[in-house]
């Protein structure tokens, strides 16, 4: 064995690698839309949840994309624990699928006769469709050439491997060989992080001869232990609901990997037989891929009945994050690889973020006193955390090529995320001044103040994007109301300090409280517009509204921009984007 075998080898493995990377990332951004319907709409009992894992696995070629995928919809609430641990089971199920195919046409077809026309059509579609969903067929098919091209040079390389080197002798200590080749298994796909490619070394070598069969299934079956690495890895800081989808997953490789070893003799003896009633073309890759198929195939009659008692399992495991409300529960680092999931995640976030600021809106108008200012304290400090997190996922997610109909969402999501942020400022502005306050002795003014209050309270549910029956024409409508009150209330404070019916002190915090009220009914009708808009960005609906909206937000604004002599306020600290629409301003 010299060094230009090496090589050789090496550099086969590099072109599998790549054409595995090409052809998922491809086929993640181009089947984006598919991959979200499937899993969200597909997944309402487990058979049809497995159906589902298989079917999209076998296309993208990758289950730890699918299971990334599967974590990113626990993580948005849009699919259950439950429902996810019947995706990971029919995931690595799909996942035999890059077997057959090495073991089918890796051994029968003329590889470079299908390689290079593949990546011949694949640049054609990628160098004539910047910026479209071809373009990322293009890179799948490219990839799925480069893939042929690798097995290819492995072939070759491990045809010249055999001629010099016989693993067949490390074979002859029984439990303790197997476990040597079940090791390499394991390392080679942590090394590679890729079970596809330890799975396609492992059948080409069997194949040509270089390993017996029961040395390979020991290598198969540590591959399939081995790619439970790439789901530890992603857990490290990633919130609660990824940990327990990726503990589903460690647990039926390394238990189906500990029952397949252990009834290693029987389940050869099974694929055997399985093969003859197939009429398959005998020879190792093809019992080897039998082989692979059978395994996941055991696990899936492991795990479908124990599905209920898992789930609860888990369940009760990973709870410290989730008590915390600071801790983003739905951005998951390993979903910012996919655009469309990284941009539902950032939605749910957004959620959360919209829902504790608006809370402590809705606290302010209606406490007296400053008895909660602690907690509207920490809500603040938790927004801000928050809102630093998303931006941090927004850039992580935008790091590569982002599909057209998307591309506007990231954006977006940003500057709702800045509303949301002066709203929680806004908040403790007010609480503070509360608590510099005395409660009115001109009943008129006491009266005009609680209407006031109960007036911005309505507003605040009705611009609350998660209200049942979320419209903006009512919004709309209640702004210009607001905008009516406002000005009425300014002029009874303004008329009560010069009758001298209200200290003039009293009367200055009276209008700056009055002020910031405004702003956060303003900062709560922008957030509630964008996100309406972010939303159809997430169904992949044109916005023919946009220039329109653009208008209306506009005459929207001239009715909310009312007189206030005092000088403008300084930036929010939380502000993250330039914006020109502010009423302030």
């Amino acid at each position: 064995m010299n060094l230009q075998l090496i090589l050789t080898f090496l550099g086969g493995v590099g072109l599998f690698l790549l054409g595995m990377r090409l052809m998922t990332d491809g086929l993640k951004v181009a089947a984006g839309d598919a991959l979200r319907d499937i899993l969200a709409r597909g997944t309402a009992t487990t058979p049809r949840g497995i159906v589902s894992g298989i079917g999209i696995t076998a296309v993208v070629q990758s289950s730890s994309a699918v299971i990334f995928a599967t974590v990113g919809f626990v993580n948005a609430g849009l699919l259950t624990l439950f429902q996810a641990v019947g995706v990971i089971i029919g995931s690595n199920i799909g996942t035999t699928a890059t077997s057959w195919l090495v073991a089918i046409v890796g051994f029968k077809v003329d590889l470079q006769a299908l390689a290079l026309p593949a990546v011949a059509i694949g640049m054609l579609l990628r160098v004539t469709g910047q910026g479209k969903r071809r373009a990322y067929l293009g890179d799948a098919l490219t990839g799925f050439g480069i893939f042929f091209l690798g097995l290819d040079v492995l072939k070759a390389s491990f045809g010249d491997f055999g001629e010099g080197f016989d693993l067949a002798e490390y074979t002859g200590n029984g439990v303790l060989s197997l476990l040597m080749f079940a090791a390499i298994g394991v390392i080679m796909t942590v090394v590679m992080n890729s079970s596809s490619a330890s799975l396609a070394i492992t059948l080409t070598a069997a194949g040509t001869g270089v390993i017996p069969l029961t040395a390979a299934a020991a290598m198969v079956i540590g591959a399939n232990v081995g790619t439970t690495s790439t789901a530890l890895f992603a857990v490290i800081g990633a919130t609660s609901s990824a940990k327990r989808a990726a503990i589903a997953h460690v647990l039926f490789n390394v238990v189906v990997g500990i029952v397949a070893f252990v009834s290693l003799p029987a389940l050869l003896w099974l694929v055997a037989q399985a093969a003859q009633l197939m009429r398959l073309e005998p020879g190792p890759a093809t019992s080897l891929a039998i082989f692979h198929t059978t395994t996941k195939l055991l696990g899936m009659a492991i795990f479908w009945p124990a599905t209920p008692r898992l789930v609860r399992f888990l369940e009760t495991r990973f709870r410290s994050a989730e008590e915390d409300e600071g801790q983003p529960r739905h951005l998951d680092r390993n979903i910012a690889r996919t655009p469309d999931l990284a941009l539902d995640a950032l939605n749910m976030e957004l959620r959360r973020i919209g829902q504790i600021a608006r809370r402590g809106a809705r606290d302010v108008v209606s406490m007296e006193g400053s008895a909660a200012i602690d907690r509207l304290h920490r809500d603040r400090a938790i927004v801000e955390r928050l809102i630093l997190a998303c931006v941090e996922f927004a850039n992580r997610a935008q790091y590569g090529e982002i599909p057209a109909s998307i591309a506007e969402g990231f954006p977006l999501a940003m500057r709702i995320s800045r509303y949301y942020g002066d709203i929680a400022e806004h908040v403790e502005e007010i609480a503070k001044l509360e608590a510099t306050l005395t409660a009115p002795t001109d009943p008129a003014i006491a009266e005009a103040l609680t209407e006031f209050r109960r007036e911005t309270a309505h507003f605040l549910d009705l611009a609350d994007p998660e209200a049942e029956g979320f419209e903006m024409k009512p919004i709309k409508r209640a702004i210009k109301d607001f905008a009516d009150d406002y000005q009425s209330l300014k002029a009874l404070l303004l008329r009560a300090g010069a009758d001298d019916r209200l200290p003039v002190r009293q009367m200055v915090a009276r209008l700056d409280e009055l002020s910031y009220v405004r702003r956060i009914v303003d900062q709560a009708y922008k957030a509630a517009k964008y996100t309406r808009r972010l939303r159809k960005q997430l169904d992949h609906h044109p916005d023919s509204e946009a220039t329109v909206d653009g208008e209306e937000f506009y005459r929207d604004d001239a009715v909310m921009r009312m007189t206030d002599n005092r000088k403008p306020r300084p930036e929010s600290t939380a502000t993250l984007l330039d914006d020109n629409e502010g009423i302030d301003r």
